[in-house]
């Protein structure tokens, strides 16, 4: 008897995080990869240095599927454990092509364009937003935004992100 293959399909988690990254937040990255790759997520992410390559490097360390999508055309700048890379050629704007197409966006530190990407996911409103030692967004009397959720772990974070899927 033939299996009916499953008409659902992964779940794709965006991993943002700045291309100059501490050694606190690339080990950070790798172990996030690794346990969404376990959990069979899809892994998303700019396809540069940083927390980009940590993140792929461990997805990919555990068999997992990641996408690069990269902010230009020069196929000479992806990083190491890419499964697949879209080279855009959109600059800044690639950001909102990896926000929209994430089923939930997991920060890990903070940069100009991972904020960028924070708020592109606050915006979006239908997806689970988690930082871990990254931006948080305070509203003009500098009180915290109630928008989304604040590991302090990479298994928390990943446990975040999964477990609020809409």
């Amino acid at each position: 008897m033939i299996e009916r293959p499953s008409t659902r399909r992964p779940v794709q988690v965006a991993v943002c995080g700045p291309r100059d990254c501490s050694a606190t937040e690339a080990a950070d990255a790798r172990e996030i990869g690794r346990l969404l790759a376990r959990a069979g997520a899809v892994v998303l992410c700019g396809g540069g240095t940083g927390v980009m390559a940590a993140v792929a490097d461990g997805a990919a360390a555990a068999g997992g599927l990641v996408i690069g999508v990269r902010p230009d055309a020069d196929r000479t700048a992806a990083c190491p454990g890419l499964s697949a890379v879209l080279y855009t050629d959109m600059g800044e704007a690639r950001n909102a092509f990896l926000v929209r197409s994430a089923d939930a966006v997991v920060v890990v530190g903070g940069s100009w364009g991972t904020l960028s990407e924070l708020a592109l996911a606050h915006h979006r409103g239908d997806i689970p937003v988690v930082s871990l030692h990254g931006w948080r967004l305070l509203d003009a009397d500098g009180h915290p935004l109630d928008t989304g959720h604040i590991a302090h772990s990479p298994a928390e974070a990943v446990e975040l992100a999964l477990a609020n899927l809409g």
